[in-house]
């Protein structure tokens, strides 16, 4: 609906001498904000208005909307005036629905909540695992220039993490269900903030070198099972901190297979029956068998020490120089590596010492990821030497 509206009675001094004179406005009612979803992208990657314009202008929009440079930067510049005033609204979603200076449709209400709370992968990667505080966001300069992304986009990511880290951290009842509830974000994204906290929570080192060819993807799904399974709430779903604390009791419990690898008796019948199932089915059984107490030496003494912190915070690098790489250098593939522990696993239940405990169900339960990566060249794809795809990869234990 269009108004005109007379202002009748402004003033203008000449020469000490008033003069009366009207002026004329065209006024625009309306009950929807309108929100153009590229504008707001640009918005949310941290361009500024002049920028944002310029990035439209080279899009073609000036000609599909047949509007003038000058149309253009007031239409941003209002846009991103309207983006500004929801932001605090967006930061406790709950409020967007219930407010009324704002009219926006549901759907519009989701996408701008979810497009708000998306991320950039290479971003939450730098920060993954690190405790998110003051003196992590004083970095985030180092995370900008790395990354290519914008200082004040990896500044809304990083306040973001923070923020759901606040709110579901003491919270009781699932940790993804609690952050649906309190942001509502869609299940998958949910579920990566879900890790992003659980990481922050427990400090896993995700930094070193040798951890720099797994994606956030690779971590996110590791949290995924390792909150399923080695958390609070994998047997009570009504405590707190269920899935942000390692069940302490099942920690403590893994110790009990250190007796694998001290008692030669046990060890060697161990590896007698994973031999035997072994036998035939893989072309690198010889390395199997001559690494066998090597490799269960070392899965073996990363679980007993998990009730320290800091091995804990070292759980993957552990995984990666005691485990995967022995793995690697054999030339085993992923088939290989979820043959070999899936025998491993099996044979020990069948060890009269383990028959009745379920610490084994729930460690094999929890399958790492960072086995699954492909190589670059053809030759090597199907070497536990880099990166498959998800439908050609198993998820061995980890």
């Amino acid at each position: 609906m269009r108004y005109k509206v007379i202002q009748p009675y402004s003033y203008v001094r000449f020469d000490k001498s008033e003069v009366k004179m009207s002026v004329e406005l065209d006024v625009f009612v309306g009950n929807t904000t309108i929100m153009d979803k590229e504008v707001y992208q640009l918005w949310l990657n941290g361009y500024t208005v002049n920028d944002a314009v310029k990035v439209r202008i080279e899009g073609g929009v000036m000609e599909e909307c047949e509007a003038s440079a000058e149309v253009l930067l007031s239409d941003t510049m209002d846009q991103f005036r309207t983006f500004q005033m929801c932001e605090r609204l967006l930061q406790n979603p709950a409020k967007l629905a219930n407010q009324l200076l704002f009219q926006i449709p549901p759907d519009r209400q989701a996408m701008l909540i979810e497009r708000y709370y998306a991320f950039d992968d290479d971003v939450v990667r730098e920060v993954l695992g690190k405790k998110l505080s003051k003196g992590t966001k004083k970095d985030l300069d180092d995370v900008s220039a790395k990354t290519g992304i914008t200082l004040k986009s990896c500044r809304r990511q990083f306040d973001n993490f923070k923020r759901v880290f606040k709110v579901v951290e003491e919270l009781k009842g699932p940790l993804v269900e609690n952050i649906k509830q309190h942001f509502l974000l869609p299940d998958q994204l949910a579920r990566d903030y879900a890790a992003i906290v659980f990481f922050a929570n427990n400090r896993f080192e995700t930094g070193k070198k040798k951890l720099q060819y797994l994606t956030f993807q690779d971590f996110a799904f590791c949290a995924g099972q390792l909150i399923n399974n080695w958390t609070v709430g994998a047997v009570d779903n009504m405590v707190e901190d269920m899935d942000v604390d390692l069940d302490k009791e099942f920690l403590q419990d893994l110790k009990d297979l250190k007796i694998l690898i001290t008692d030669k008796d046990l060890l060697d019948q161990h590896k007698s029956l994973v031999c035997v199932a072994l036998r035939g089915k893989t072309k690198v059984f010889n390395e199997m068998e001559a690494n066998f107490k090597n490799l269960s030496r070392g899965l073996v003494n990363i679980a007993a020490k998990l009730t320290n912190t800091k091995d804990v915070r070292d759980f993957f690098i552990d995984l990666v120089e005691k485990f995967i790489e022995p793995c690697k250098s054999d030339k085993w593939t992923a088939t290989d590596v979820n043959l070999y522990l899936t025998h491993y696993t099996n044979s020990a239940h069948i060890l009269d010492t383990f028959k009745h405990q379920n610490v084994w169900t729930r460690e094999e339960e929890c399958r790492g990821r960072e086995k699954e990566k492909e190589t670059d060249t053809p030759e090597e794809s199907k070497a536990i030497t880099g990166r498959k795809s998800t439908e050609e990869v198993t998820r061995p234990i980890v």
